[in-house]
């Protein structure tokens, strides 16, 4: 009896983890969306630093109330990299190209972002993936890549299209570095000391946004800036994180092949926006080879969630 129960005891971790690691899939696949209505009021530089803020606010808060202690010393470069890519870099960077681009087209170009965390993770931890795994690597960015260039009629890559790759880029790496963090101190610390550690970056983007940029208090906007700030900033987060310490890093970036399939979804039933011909059968391809990658990537538990 004691040997089935070991074996069994393991499952409520994995199940619990792959529910945590959904919804955070689930909460931002709405960050696009809640871009485009806070952009109703908001400037973009305005906008980065604002739901910064909030998150920062509502993290500390969290920190404060729970006693949490200041992270060690060797945790340090990990959490800057969490801020500079999750809290900072890609908010911005995906902010300003959606200035130029829609919502779904934007979305099929994100959806790169769960391999390059897996390929992020993979090179951090120092395993060496399998052939396969980057075949279907380079067949989802070839994808990716003429879904871009035929959206823009033939010119190699526009503005935004370059401002969301690199923001996936430096996203892929926040999001393995917290995964690599969670699995040593408790999932929304990482966030939650990150918002901290970058909150005078925020403050003073908020500043020189709000001297520079228009300001409209609309409720759509009003209402995309709380969505970012306290669910797309750090609600997602916490549970994201959670659910890849409990899970693992490739196992859990799985998970969020659907978030381009969801995002396209708000894209056309909540912002009325026109889905590109293209953006599904692109979408499904990107799922596909991302799911190679997942299959021939070590897929580990971590160690705490």
């Amino acid at each position: 009896m004691s040997a089935q129960n070991s074996a069994i005891a393991p499952l409520p971790v994995a199940v619990t983890g792959t529910v945590q690691a959904a919804l955070g899939s689930l909460a931002f696949s709405f960050t696009f969306p809640a871009t485009r209505w806070a952009l109703d009021g908001f400037g973009p530089w305005t906008l980065t630093g604002l739901r910064g803020v909030v998150a920062a606010l509502l993290a500390g808060a969290c920190l404060l109330a729970t006693g949490a202690r200041v992270p060690p010393r060797s945790a340090w470069p990990g959490l800057a990299a969490v801020a500079v890519g999750c809290v900072i870099g890609f908010p911005v960077l995906s902010t300003l190209a959606l200035r130029a681009s829609s919502t779904a087209h934007s979305a099929v170009v994100i959806g790169l972002l769960p391999l390059g965390t897996a390929a992020v993770a993979a090179l951090r931890s120092g395993s060496r993936p399998p052939r396969p795994f980057w075949l279907a690597a380079l067949a989802g960015a070839g994808a990716v890549l003429a879904f871009t260039v035929q959206q823009s009629h033939g010119a190699v890559l526009t503005t935004a299209d370059l401002l969301l790759f690199a923001g996936l880029l430096i996203c892929a790496v926040g999001y393995a570095e917290g995964g690599r963090l969670a699995r040593s101190m408790p999932g929304w610390q990482v966030i939650a000391w990150s918002l901290v550690a970058a909150l005078p970056a925020t403050v003073a983007t908020t500043a020189l946004g709000l001297a520079a940029e228009p300001l409209r208090w609309t409720w759509p906007a009003v209402g995309g800036l709380a969505w970012l700030g306290v669910v797309s900033q750090f609600l997602g987060f916490v549970v994201w994180y959670r659910g890849m310490a409990a899970i693992g890093i490739p196992r859990a970036s799985q998970l969020q092949l659907a978030q381009p399939l969801l995002t396209l979804c708000w894209a056309v039933l909540l912002l009325a926006e026109p889905l590109p011909g293209t953006a599904v059968p692109t979408a499904l391809a990107v799922v596909a080879c991302i799911a190679v990658t997942q299959r021939t990537a070590d897929a580990g538990p971590g160690r705490r969630s």
